[in-house]
């Protein structure tokens, strides 16, 4: 597959959207990088998804079949709420992302990005009944912020969405039970943060339980301050996201292709 979709005219993506959208691709493009770098991406079975600015609810996800290491901005694939392809493409969509993604985007007008994640820590957490612990630094400046999904196979049914809506509320985290994470940010670095910290505190968790020790779980005086310090976490993700851009750049700028 080319990693650059054209128009019949050969036209490219750039030249067809917005000044705007394409921020957003490459935005997008380079989080696929980033979950692809850190070992977060379970082969082409997971997806993010962005909304594009100035449309009625219309996003970008990922063209199924591509490993997250190779997509681009080019790439992704635009699509309504109804799952109808916008633009001229050699590419489809997963129908699991599209069940996920158009039920966030059409519920929460804030959700300019939606991050979906497989790890191995993500789901061993959302496999253990009392979901995450407030046992680490991590967790304590996420756990106010996440909501749980109870698990109904393979996200295939649209009817779930009414479900998984329901269940987000107005959270932007959630752990979805014996399947994985999720985060929702008002742009692509919002989420990339939440969901970051959100992983860091599954894979510390797991790390703690694993070592077979008594856990020490802090003071609830200290809990609390620490959640009320972590209600501004994702706010750092305009000093973060443009040092992992520049990583990208270094690594491989193709993503912005």
């Amino acid at each position: 597959m080319s990693t650059v979709a054209l128009k019949k005219s050969g036209q490219s993506v750039r030249d067809q959207v917005s000044p705007e959208e394409w921020a957003v691709r490459v935005d997008l493009a380079a989080a696929y990088r980033l979950v692809a770098l850190h070992g977060w991406d379970d082969m082409i079975f997971t997806h993010i998804s962005a909304r594009v600015p100035n449309s009625d609810h219309h996003f970008l996800i990922n063209p199924y079949g591509y490993m997250f290491e190779e997509i681009t901005a080019s790439s992704l694939v635009k699509v309504d709420l109804d799952g109808n392809i916008l633009m001229d493409t050699e590419y489809y969509i997963n129908p699991a992302g599209y069940t996920i993604h158009s039920a966030v985007h059409g519920a929460r007008e804030e959700a300019g990005c939606v991050l979906h994640l497989h790890t191995d820590a993500g789901v061993g957490v959302s496999c253990q009944e009392q979901g995450l612990l407030p046992i680490s630094q991590n967790a304590l400046t996420v756990i106010e912020d996440v909501a749980y999904h109870a698990y109904e196979g393979i996200a295939l049914n649209l009817d779930e969405r009414e479900r998984l809506v329901a269940d987000i509320g107005t959270k932007n985290m959630m752990i979805l039970r014996n399947h994985g994470t999720l985060a929702i940010g008002t742009n692509v670095a919002e989420a990339w943060t939440r969901i970051f910290f959100l992983e860091r505190a599954c894979s510390q968790q797991i790390a703690a339980l694993s070592g077979g020790g008594k856990i020490v779980v802090p003071p609830e005086s200290v809990q609390r301050t620490t959640m009320d310090q972590g209600r501004g976490l994702a706010g750092t993700a305009v000093l973060s996201w443009p040092g992992l851009l520049r990583k990208l750049d270094r690594l491989d700028p193709s993503f912005r292709s």
